[in-house]
């Protein structure tokens, strides 16, 4: 793997991250509106929000004084295709393990 999908699954891998990614799936928000819903510190939700902007998977945008962050919906392109590929990798062997255990059955008569 490349050290970009390293960083976005490194990203996706904190249950933080991927609920600031779906409160983002609903549009741009502030650093304020980001941490509302936790328990945590401004501070600590900017780093979340660095990690996340480094996997390429946000953006910060400008407004006045304000940097809201909006999802990079193609930052999850790499990583999707990943999954998708070994995701149509593993029915291909469970039907040739499906296979081997019924040629074993019938070998051994039952």
């Amino acid at each position: 793997m490349n050290d970009s999908l390293d960083r976005a699954f490194a990203a996706l891998a904190d249950p933080t991250r991927r609920a600031i990614l779906a409160r983002l799936g609903e549009g741009a928000a502030s650093v304020a509106e980001l941490a509302e819903p936790f328990d945590l510190s401004q501070p600590a939700i900017s780093r979340h929000l660095k990690v996340l902007e480094d996997a390429g998977l946000i953006a910060a945008g400008r407004k006045g004084q304000r940097r809201p962050r909006a999802l990079r919906p193609e930052g999850l392109e790499a990583p999707q295709r990943c999954i998708e590929e070994l995701a149509a990798y593993w029915p291909d062997r469970f039907d040739r393990l499906d296979e081997y255990l019924q040629a074993a059955t019938k070998d051994s008569g039952q």
